[in-house]
């Protein structure tokens, strides 16, 4: 029996606005453009929410709803940044992930062997991980099958969990309102209603042909989802090619001295993490990465065989020719592993070198 995740950030770019700054955690808030403009509503707080503005609601339209509505202008590289320390934290547990956007993502933990096993615990620590590291809060979702993991991050937001056993899917399913099923848009729903199928009970209940007659090919796909049958996995690669860690800073700092001090402290987490992603140790090259106080960013790579934490020391002084008196707001370390190709390539070169001997 499989495990999946489903990790849903809440209100994910509303929240990071209300972390990064306090003045807007217990006001109407949205990211969208203005409302004289035609904008549109990105994303909203959930004291928003309260008067119904929605994502991909008209700025104006929201206006009205909430006339006191903050607008925020969004800020996409900060929300990637985060994304990428989320992604970085759920690589912790298993390389068997499904990004569905920024904030939310499927994972496969079903050959986890953290918390002996379990998916609940899993889930639970993700999330507490994600908000110690963040500040932010997640939903998740965990079920044997993939789409009923999605529903389920949806039911206890914001902070939630929720968990469908496989004792309890079946009965989970059955009483599912159809317009939660992933696909079934507002056309599709009116479709379903208007032949009295309003709950995957009711599809069952249903004859099949006449439904499949009626629906097409995804008439299959929604008559298997009603009866919880979905046997797809998660679309993903798992072979993983970098592992990475980083901070960013309180203050900007300057000096070589005052980057090697985070450097050295940045060294054994990144240790740990190859380990866990890698235990032969192998790697393809490591490198240092700088984010300057105006926010341009730049990476330098060295490459080797096995992490050398010197070789950070001897990178260093390069990478901070780059600097031109600008801080330094945030110092990272990464390695790349070795690809399936890398090893092949390799392989290759050592079967000519014998042939050549």
């Amino acid at each position: 029996m499989k495990k999946f995740i489903h990790i849903d950030m809440d209100c994910f770019y509303a929240a990071v606005e209300m972390r990064d700054n306090p003045a807007l955690r217990d006001i109407p808030i949205a990211i969208g453009g203005s409302s004289d403009r035609r904008g549109v509503i990105s994303t909203c707080n959930y004291p928003a929410r309260k008067f119904g503005v929605r994502s991909a609601m008209a700025t104006a339209q929201a206006m009205k709803l909430c006339p006191h509505l903050t607008l925020v202008k969004g800020r996409m590289e900060q929300y990637a940044e985060d994304s990428k320390k989320i992604r970085e934290i759920m690589l912790r547990y298993t390389d068997i992930i499904e990004p569905l956007s920024l904030d939310e993502a499927y994972l496969d933990v079903s050959d986890s062997e953290q918390f002996a096993g379990s998916a609940t615990r899993i889930a639970e620590d993700i999330r507490q991980t994600i908000f110690n590291e963040t500040g932010l809060t997640a939903s998740a979702g965990v079920a044997p099958i993939k789409f009923v993991a999605k529903i389920a991050s949806d039911e206890n937001k914001p902070d939630g969990i929720c968990v469908i056993t496989p004792e309890q899917l079946d009965s989970f399913v059955a009483a599912l309102p159809l317009k939660k099923i992933p696909g079934v848009g507002k056309v599709t729903a009116e479709k379903l209603a208007e032949l009295g199928l309003h709950t995957c009970s009711d599809v069952r209940a249903f004859p099949q042909d006449k439904f499949l007659k009626r629906f097409g090919k995804y008439g299959s796909v929604l008559w298997n989802r009603c009866h919880a049958i979905d046997e797809r996995g998660l679309s993903v690669s798992r072979e993983r090619k970098s592992v990475g860690i980083e901070t960013t800073l309180a203050q900007d700092i300057h000096s070589f001295e005052e980057v090697w001090a985070v450097i050295e402290k940045l060294i054994p987490k990144l240790q740990d993490r190859l380990k866990k992603a890698s235990p032969e140790l192998a790697i393809h090259n490591q490198g240092i990465k700088l984010k300057f106080s105006d926010f341009q960013q730049t990476t330098m790579e060295q490459r080797m065989q096995y992490l050398n934490p010197t070789m950070f020391k001897t990178l260093l002084p390069k990478i901070l020719e780059r600097q031109q008196g600008r801080g330094i707001r945030l110092v990272g370390l990464h390695v790349a592993m070795p690809t399936k190709a890398d090893s092949q390539q390799m392989a290759f070169s050592f079967g000519d070198l014998e042939s050549s001997l």
